[in-house]
């Protein structure tokens, strides 16, 4: 069942799917249909995760500096004009 309805595309996406009709020698209709259920079939599957890892290095210890308070911090890493 084929069902007819006005849409509207901005230009850029006019000019792939244009592109894309030419390049594979369909017909916009089809080229249509076909990345519109490709982009469907995507939607139900959920994203692949990777996995995040982190490898801690020791960065040193200051001495006097006082790594309680952000603003002293930001001051010693970004400078006195930090803001």
């Amino acid at each position: 069942m084929s069902i007819r309805t006005t849409v509207t595309f901005d230009e850029d996406v006019l000019e792939r799917l244009k592109q894309e009709s030419r390049v594979h020698g369909a017909s916009f209709r089809h080229t249509l249909n076909e990345l519109l259920r490709k982009a469907l079939a995507q939607t139900g599957q959920p994203p692949t995760r990777r996995e995040f890892h982190i490898t801690p290095s020791h960065m040193g210890y200051v001495e006097g500096l006082n790594y309680d308070c952000t603003e002293v911090l930001l001051e010693y890493l970004e400078g006195p004009e930090h803001r």
